[in-house]
């Protein structure tokens, strides 16, 4: 039995229940809660069901949950059902009904924790974005690792994902960078308010070397305008370059300077002048944000007819909206956290809902540290740590896992020795061994002779087709006999492999990526437990049976369930470590 057809086995019971008492409860199967106890003596799933609704069905709660265990007691599939204190119900399963889930797994493949939550949902994730006037620095790395994984777990679910970078090329720090190029080219101080780093002289050489005549020779504004239009694209390029080697490329590049030469800005103000939420005052044109929840009126367009930095904001989440996105997700940083009141009011004066069509997330900062020390200074950028020089120090697959596994909601110190160590308290190393041991263990047992195929005739077996449905049984996994896998460490890792699914589920809905990584340590803690309790190669002279066989498919399901996690944050799965 599945959780999920435990789930609704709960629901039925409980409507059941309600409906004998003339009590109306209204309850869906998703409101039923399957838990894993704390100590797996009290069973495989938990449920405080009872003690939710007892009162509105009108029974005691410990009475209630009597009556669920007797209807879940005599359920196919289910061994035993105990109810605890108040009313809390603990489940076991038979073990041939939990251990099928490892035959599946190996079915499914790929397709194994998959869901459809988001099915559908055209979903624009806007995340980077970092302006093209340097390399992107470590706010930005971290967005890039968990925006890449987020959309991989949105499209997991279902979700059609736009993934979005918008390319701020409007404004004055363009100006501020072109400057600064001139300047390195021309042996000039950097101005006072521009960029430094070596990676500013490297690109004012590269567009000196490119210019087909001598730059020093043109008028300074013609010349500081060769350096914005080339020096742009190739700070640009690098950046697209660096991102795509990180494992992180897009499928839109917005360039924000399109949204005033299109027209998009003006369109925008006449929409909202239309649905009568824009006023003049003071010579410039506002919108009423108050109306929506904003502490205050925003100026759209300023008194000297220049458009005010908000008018480009709006402009692009309506272009968004008229693109197809149903859902708007943008990802930001820290210093950005004032600029949700007024973009929500922008949501809500467009007659959209905010936080359903545009989500803001917030992500806070990262810090190096190495030998207990900050590391403070890139080689290049100068006064920033960039993303090329964390992947230098620790490579792609270190600084995405690392980079994911922690809630963005908090500050992240990234420990350099730590995670380039080859030790178990490495969590990326952790999890990435477990996978490796996986493919060891399967190595090992087709040179031993172990295999998933069915035992020669005249050996007890329970085949795998007298567990599961026909269409279950996977080729070649006709020797697999769920109701052998009795040993705790066993039924704690089946228990871990069936909760991908739902933790995919949960990451993508919740907008947190990590949960997935730190699923994959507690996987991991459990194989490497199991592996030292249980054996799939045989010793020494002992025959191979079924036991054997039937383990050599969990572990094959474990690895399975390793590689499509990994995958989900951008990380490689090593067949050898």
């Amino acid at each position: 039995m599945t959780p999920a057809e435990l789930q609704v086995a709960v629901g039925d019971l409980v409507r059941s229940a309600a409906a004998r008492r003339g009590a109306d409860l209204t309850l869906s199967n998703d409101q039923i809660v399957l838990e894993r106890p704390r100590s797996r003596e009290h069973g495989d799933w938990a449920s405080t069901v009872a003690m939710r609704v007892a009162k509105q069905i009108g029974v005691p709660p410990r009475d209630l949950a009597q009556e669920l265990a007797a209807g879940l007691g005599s359920l196919e599939g289910v061994a035993a059902v105990d109810v605890a204190g108040p009313g809390f119900i603990n489940i076991t399963l038979e073990a041939a009904s939990a251990g099928a889930l490892a035959a599946r797994i190996v079915a499914e493949g790929e397709a194994y924790g998959r869901g459809s939550a988001f099915s559908g949902v055209r979903t624009n994730l806007e995340f980077v974005s970092a302006n093209p006037t340097g390399p992107i620095h470590l706010g930005g790395t971290r967005w890039a690792a968990v925006g890449d994984s987020l959309a991989r777990m949105l499209e997991a679910e279902g979700a059609e994902v736009t993934r979005e970078y918008y390319f701020n090329d409007h404004g004055a720090q363009i100006d501020r960078y072109s400057a600064s190029l001139l300047a390195a080219a021309f042996g000039e101080p950097a101005p006072e308010d521009g960029y430094g780093g070596a990676y500013i002289a490297e690109i004012a050489q590269r567009v000196v070397a490119e210019y087909p005549g001598d730059l020093k020779a043109l008028p300074r504004d013609e010349a500081r305008e060769v350096f914005r239009d080339r020096g742009v694209d190739l700070m640009f390029t690098e950046i697209k370059q660096s991102l795509h080697e990180f494992g992180v490329d897009f499928d839109v590049y917005f360039h924000e300077n399109d949204l005033y030469t299109s027209g998009a800005v003006q369109r925008a103000v006449d929409r909202l002048t239309e649905l009568g939420h824009m006023y003049e005052a003071d010579g410039a044109l506002w919108l009423r944000t108050t109306e929506f929840g904003d502490d205050r009126d925003r100026v759209v367009v300023k008194s000297n007819g220049e458009s005010a930095y908000i008018a480009g904001d709006i402009a692009y989440y309506l272009d968004k909206r008229e693109r197809g996105a149903d859902r708007a997700i943008i990802m930001l940083g820290a210093d950005h956290h004032g600029y949700i009141g007024r973009l929500m009011a922008v949501v809500a004066a467009f007659g959209d809902t905010p936080h359903e069509h545009l989500e803001i997330l917030i992500g806070q900062m990262v810090n190096l540290v190495r030998e207990g020390k900050p590391v403070r200074m890139s080689k290049r950028a100068g006064t920033v740590v960039t993303l090329e020089d964390l992947v230098e120090a620790v490579g792609v697959d270190a600084a995405r896992y690392t980079l994911v596994r922690s809630s963005v909601d908090s500050a992240l110190d990234v420990d350099l020795d730590l995670i380039s160590r080859r030790t178990n308290d490495n969590p990326v190393y952790y999890v990435q061994y477990a996978h490796a041991r996986t493919r060891s263990v399967a190595r090992k047992a087709a040179e031993a002779g172990v295999t998933r195929e069915r035992v020669p005739a005249g050996t007890a077996a329970t085949s795998l087709r007298d567990a599961l449905e026909p269409a279950d049984a996977g080729p070649g996994m006709d020797a697999f006999d769920p109701a052998l896998l009795v040993h705790p460490t066993e039924s704690d890792l089946l228990g871990e492999l069936e909760q991908f699914p739902r933790t995919v589920e949960r990451a993508a809905s919740l907008r947190e990526p990590h949960r997935v990584a730190r699923y994959l340590e507690q996987l991991a803690g459990a194989y490497h437990r199991w592996y030292d309790s249980c054996r799939v190669i045989p010793v020494a002279d002992e025959p191979i049976e079924d036991v054997h066989r039937t383990r050599l498919v969990l572990n094959d399901a474990v690895a399975q369930v390793l590689r499509n996690g990994l995958g989900l944050l951008g990380v490689s799965a090593p067949e050898r470590m």
